[in-house]
């Protein structure tokens, strides 16, 4: 029910700019190729438009950036309602009368090798198979975040049956939950200390999600950590330190370049695949199979 209606909203909103978007923008020009940004007032009042007459639909604007196709501007609103939240992207157009709802993605022969490149120059997460696999297998992950648990055993399938392809994790704690990020210093320290115990740690912190707090996380992550086979004071020393901070950022910033805005997405050799709960197993192993010969 929480996906239908979050998507139904999401369907409500296409429908209402339809219209709007029958006459097709101008195209870019020396003056409007740049993006020009649609302030958060207005899209507040956008929103107000599209949603406002139903008082148990709330929102925030997350984001306001220049999109990565020239002459474009990237809107990320949060919508929630009484099912649940969902991050919803908005690309406006230069004149600021038109939106467009969805991803842009690449395109050509060859469509997903610069990401794929980019991930390959930029991991430095926990990894799981041979080094020199095929397939490289990116996931980004937030350890407060309840998909997060309920995709990782299809995650943890995958790798167990696919020997031509290699695991990466990369954290990407979510601003909006409160102990997310702190997860990620302490799984970032486990695993700097044993690959081996930070696979341990992270099936463990989902298993105490409801357990963990605010509060109380430093004493919860640092026991995971011992019970992982690692020593959890010294983790917790590593977690408080600011280089550590400074990894979880360079990973927030690689997972942003590449367009990740939830979690889990998982990266099949540069293929974005966002909601992996919602993909059918079989389908993510064909991907990974078809990789694999495209790879060779």
């Amino acid at each position: 029910m929480h996906r239908f209606r979050i998507r139904l909203l999401a369907i409500l909103l296409l429908a209402c700019i339809a219209s709007a978007q029958q006459k097709s923008a101008p195209p870019p020009t020396a003056k409007t190729a740049g993006a020009k940004l649609p302030s958060e007032e207005t899209v507040n009042a956008f929103m107000q438009q599209m949603f406002g007459y139903d008082s148990s639909v709330t929102w925030s604007v997350v984001d306001i950036k220049p999109a990565s196709a020239e002459g474009l501007a990237e809107v990320l609103v949060a919508i929630t309602s009484p099912q649940g939240k969902q991050t919803n992207k908005l690309y406006v157009t230069a004149d600021g009368k038109h939106a467009v709802i969805g991803d842009i993605i690449p395109f050509g022969a060859h469509p997903f090798v610069a990401t794929n490149e980019e991930l390959k120059k930029g991991v430095t997460g926990p990894s799981l198979g041979p080094a020199d696999a095929p397939v490289l297998l990116v996931e980004f992950s937030d350890l407060q975040c309840p998909f997060c648990k309920q995709g990782q055993p299809t995650i943890d399938k995958l790798i167990s049956e696919e020997k031509n392809a290699r695991l990466v994790f990369q954290n990407f704690p979510l601003p909006v939950h409160d102990w997310a990020t702190k997860a990620a210093y302490y799984a970032d320290c486990v695993a700097r200390s044993s690959n081996e115990a930070f696979w341990k740690f992270e099936t463990a912190t989902f298993d105490a999600q409801k357990e963990i707090t605010a509060a109380n996380a430093d004493e919860k992550l640092t026991a995971i950590a011992d019970a992982a086979g690692v020593k959890g004071a010294d983790v917790a020393g590593c977690a408080a330190k600011p280089e550590t901070a400074g990894r979880i950022q360079r990973s927030v910033a690689l997972g942003t370049s590449v367009e990740v805005n939830s979690t889990p997405t998982l990266f099949i050799n540069g293929r974005k695949m966002a909601n992996v709960t919602s993909i059918p197993y079989d389908v993510l192993k064909n991907l990974v199979d078809f990789a694999a010969k495209e790879g060779k």
